[in-house]
């Protein structure tokens, strides 16, 4: 596995393939290194098995003549088969295809109709039997999150027991790589079972809330949960912003951001020192934690801790009336309030409430079950990172490559080779950078049908072709929580910089990641240019109390910077006023 950039082969049953919600977590090219021996390469395996284990197809299913059935890679841009989401869609009592399409996928242009592509097996009373049991035991029946809390200990100790990686030798390095290979496969097994697990929580929800004639209140139902893993970073930056007034600890901040956290060490002042120390701690637990942080080449807040001082630096300005905890708290009272009142329209029919509660309590679980995966998957992956750096570092020392981040352009199989003479590959390296580098100006086909074009054939970010919106003019997108906001749009391409972003905004984001999460405390909405009500912005902003809207097609490029919006969270459109 040398050929680059990657293109894998496309299925001949299952041809369609989206760049929705992967792209929401790997919004960039993958590294060599990720595909062959990181994230490409466990998760996909990972998700073969959690569609097994819910019921809705065997393992013969998958064409073994296909690499990557599930997540290939066009111009090493990564994609998710919409086709075997959809059957899973057909397959599990309830669901729909199209419902997949809205959970997962979001309200985008150009998809073929799921009726286009539909195959003569699709509909299978074994299936439907077999999956239908494990909605009713494993989703509606489940009570707690065993599973994901032994993972998570597991992946702790890992992470508690970490050697001293300069100790290690280069071979050593390469042995502890390649030794995640199985848990994670283990772990992304069980991000995307409680993935789809979520999915079904809320299609069932939206139908429930439909059914009783309160469709609005769908969202409403799954907002202000608590525990919720990737809401975790916005309330403990937002404990840091508070402690970061204190006049010792803002003389710093106010010099800026670039070189700080360094600053921050060296101070002797106590109020500095206790900041750090806090510091310290938080980035002990969310080191992970960065922007695009499923490619191991991504820079993280441990690696460089002033991107999360850069954050920080954002919240420490915003009013305490806008705590992230108290919003938490009012989504939950009026999640609260609808819960009540539903449950009273439903009482004088015990079967439809019990099945509501069924249906309430398994989103919730599910919602913070895909947080928790998703999150445990983070933290293993940061340690394939880690271990990839040092590698790299060693290798820059002998003047064999001229950055670290070029170990991660090496193929998992070219690593003993690397090791035994790594400026044997430099010129390879060099040149795989390059073109890897030059994708990033691509703009990959949103959605591929049997085949891909030709990366030639993508157009340039650099050449923005989009109508700038005028005033009057409405932007539609998806709901994924309600609530309406009016403020300045402030677009923000890259979370490295927030600097932009001010208390009461309204942030305008490309694709959202958990590391962007933090910035939604500052603003006053936001909106997604991708997405769906499934998606980590859309989780995220239900459980801070923030509206939004995802699925806005190209709004970064048709709202302008600056300019006054109103965002209605409950309809999904955006307003320029």
């Amino acid at each position: 596995m040398t050929a680059w950039p990657l293109m894998n082969e496309t299925s001949k049953v299952f041809p369609l393939y989206s760049r929705a919600n992967v792209g929401e977590i790997f919004p960039d090219p993958i590294t060599p290194l990720n595909a062959s021996l990181g994230f490409q390469h466990t998760l996909e395996p990972g998700w073969r098995d959690a569609f097994v284990a819910c019921g809705v197809w065997d393992d013969d299913l998958y064409d073994e003549a296909v690499a990557f059935n599930i997540l290939p890679a066009f111009g090493s841009y990564l994609y998710i088969n919409m086709s075997l989401m959809r059957l899973f869609g057909v397959r599990v009592p309830g669901m729909s295809a199209e419902a997949v399409d809205l959970q997962y996928f979001g309200d985008m242009p150009g998809i073929p109709t799921y009726e286009s592509e539909k195959r003569d097996f699709d509909e299978n009373p074994d299936y439907e039997a077999k999956s239908g049991a494990w909605l009713a035991e494993q989703v509606l029946g489940a009570t707690d999150l065993a599973a994901y809390d032994a993972d998570r200990v597991e992946v702790e100790a890992i992470r508690a027991s970490r050697p001293d990686l300069s100790a290690l030798t280069d071979a050593e390095l390469v042995a502890r790589m390649n030794s995640f290979e199985t848990l994670l496969r283990r772990l992304f097994k069980h991000h995307i079972e409680a993935s789809l697990k979520c999915g079904v929580g809320l299609g069932a929800i939206a139908q429930l809330a439909e059914a009783v004639g309160r469709p609005e209140q769908a969202l409403t139902l799954v907002a202000g949960l608590g525990n919720v893993d990737s809401a975790g970073p916005s309330l403990r930056m937002w404990e840091l912003s508070r402690q970061a007034q204190n006049p010792d600890v803002a003389a710093l901040f106010d010099a800026g951001t670039a070189g700080l956290y360094a600053k921050l060490a060296a101070s002797e002042t106590q109020a500095v020192v206790d900041f750090t120390a806090n510091l310290n701690a938080f980035l002990a637990d969310w080191d992970f934690r960065g922007p695009a942080e499923w490619e191991i080449r991504a820079i993280t807040w441990g690696v460089d801790p002033d991107l999360a001082l850069a954050t920080i630096d954002r919240l420490r300005n915003v009013d305490e009336a806008e705590a992230p905890e108290a919003k938490s708290a009012e989504r939950s009272a009026q999640r609260d309030e609808s819960a009540t009142a539903i449950r009273a329209m439903l009482a004088a029919d015990p079967a439809t409430l019990g099945q509501f509660e069924a249906v309430l309590n398994a989103s919730a679980l599910w919602m913070r079950g895909r947080e928790r995966g998703r999150t445990t998957a983070a933290m293993l992956m940061h340690e394939l990172r880690l271990a990839a750096r040092e590698l790299g570092a060693r290798a820059v020392d002998k003047g064999a490559i001229d950055d670290v981040r070029q170990i991660f352009m090496v193929f998992a199989d070219e690593l003993t080779d690397f090791v035994a003479d790594p400026a044997s590959l430099r010129d390879t390296l060099v040149e795989r950078e390059k073109v890897y580098l030059d994708l990033f100006d691509r703009v990959p086909p949103f959605v591929v049908d049997a085949t891909p074009s030709p990366i030639s054939e993508w157009p340039l970010r650099s050449a923005n072709t989009a109508t700038v919106a005028v005033a009057g003019e409405v932007i539609t997108g998806v709901s994924a929580c309600g609530g309406t906001a009016r403020g300045r749009a402030r677009v923000i391409t890259d979370p490295d910089d927030p600097s932009a972003l001010e208390p009461g905004d309204i942030l305008v984001a490309p694709i959202t990641d958990p590391s962007w999460t933090p910035l939604f405390v500052a603003a006053a909405a936001v909106v997604v240019d991708v997405g769906a009500p499934f998606s980590h912005a859309a989780i995220v902003s239900r459980e801070l109390g923030i509206p939004c809207v995802v699925s806005a097609t190209e709004a970064t490029k048709r709202i302008t910077d600056g300019a006054e919006v109103e965002v209605d969270g409950t309809t999904g459109t955006v307003t320029i006023l």
